[in-house]
């Protein structure tokens, strides 16, 4: 993150640029589609400065599928490759880059942000990983606000609002079913390219509203 070279943001009403970058960074969570791990132990890497006790840290790999769940068969394997006291090799290289992006999400829990910036968060990961995933981002974020640079259209069918850029530029701004409505959206499309129906939309965000 840097600063704006031109226009601007606001968050609340309020110009990041008077916030001070280092203030901003703390304040954001950041999920992205390459994570990096630092060398030392996963609890170091999940919290830096410490200031979570080892049984939420645990409850956090829980909640992002690396750890069996209370009432869960046990997965020694699991349990210990994600163990808070295992070794992080070089930018991570002892883990995969999906396993990456799952302790990427970790962290974002272990900070509680109020925003969370989610590219291409779940890209490498298998098709029933991300179905669980996409459960854990919608409750856990739930009171948060959620940027999403999406892989995969259905994860944010049950979004507020698509964003469509084009060469760069703002496209097209609306509801899921309202861009999906107008047959010659950019959104129309990409959906009929990925067979996604209005069907599904509405399923998915009635799932959603379980």
């Amino acid at each position: 993150m840097v600063e704006l070279q031109s226009g601007e943001i606001q968050i609340d009403g309020r110009n990041t640029r008077d916030i001070g970058l280092d203030v901003l960074r703390g304040r954001l969570a950041l999920v992205p589609q390459d994570s990096v791990l630092f060398l030392g132990t996963l609890r170091e890497n999940l919290d830096p400065q410490g200031s979570r006790t080892d049984a939420e840290l645990i409850s956090v790999l829980q909640r992002a599928w690396l750890l069996p769940r209370t009432g869960d068969p046990p997965d020694p394997v699991a349990e210990a490759k994600f163990s808070l006291d295992s070794k992080i090799g070089d930018e991570g290289s002892n883990y995969s880059a999906g396993e990456k992006q799952l302790l990427a999400l970790c962290r974002a829990l272990v900070k509680n942000s109020p925003i969370i910036v989610l590219d291409e968060a779940t890209s490498s990961v298998d098709v029933e990983t991300d179905a669980k995933l996409q459960r854990t981002i919608r409750t856990e974020f739930a009171s948060a606000t959620l940027l999403c640079i999406a892989h995969r259209l259905n994860t944010i069918a049950y979004y507020d609002r698509i964003l469509v850029m084009d060469q760069g530029q703002v496209a097209e701004f609306d509801t899921v079913l309202n861009l999906f409505d107008r047959e010659d959206s950019i959104f129309r499309s990409l959906c009929n390219e990925a067979n996604l129906s209005r069907a599904d939309i509405l399923r998915i965000r009635a799932d959603n509203e379980k």
